[in-house]
């Protein structure tokens, strides 16, 4: 266990974020950590997931945990239930927090649920302020807010260079999903 867990953020424009905060998840894992990974605004088909599958790898020590539609919310596609799942996954993410179960949780995409007012900038700054000592918490997504980032101890800001989407190339099974 960590005598000092920080808060990591993962955001920009970039690809990578859901990505590196996987890979901080299966470093901690190869040490015997308790992960829970909360995925915010994806939903029931996202279980296509390659994070979902392989879950199941690691069913003694990781947790998946999905709030979100059956697709991925955008600001040009919520609905009342989007916040509905958002309000639900952070009731979730509260307990889970507060539980001293896990070394490492992954709050993915909650940075865009404060962006576009699903969950209160306040309320995480409180959880975030007011969480155990040991625990390592990383928030990803675009957009992170301002006041999450002067608080955070790491930010890392994903910025897109070249990507071969802009050539028509759609997410692939096993590397974006």
């Amino acid at each position: 266990m960590l005598e000092h867990g920080y808060i990591q953020i993962y955001t920009g424009d970039g690809k990578g974020k859901t990505t590196a905060s996987l890979g901080l998840a299966l470093r901690a894992l190869g040490h015997g950590w308790k992960v829970l990974i909360i995925q915010f605004t994806k939903g029931d088909s996202a279980t296509s997931y390659g994070e979902i599958a392989s879950s199941k790898l690691f069913r003694n020590n990781l947790e998946v945990v999905q709030f979100g539609m059956d697709r991925v919310a955008y600001s040009h596609n919520l609905c009342m239930e989007d916040y509905k799942e958002a309000k639900r996954g952070w009731e979730f993410a509260k307990e889970a927090i507060a539980s001293n179960k896990y070394q490492l949780i992954i709050m993915d995409e909650i940075n865009i649920c404060t962006a576009m007012n699903m969950i209160k900038v306040s309320e995480v700054k409180e959880a975030l302020l007011n969480k155990p000592e040991h625990l390592e918490i990383v928030l990803t997504g675009r957009y992170a807010h301002p006041e999450l980032k002067a608080l955070a101890h790491l930010v890392t800001e994903m910025k897109p260079i070249k990507h071969y989407f802009d050539m028509g190339v759609m997410a692939r099974q096993g590397i974006e999903y």
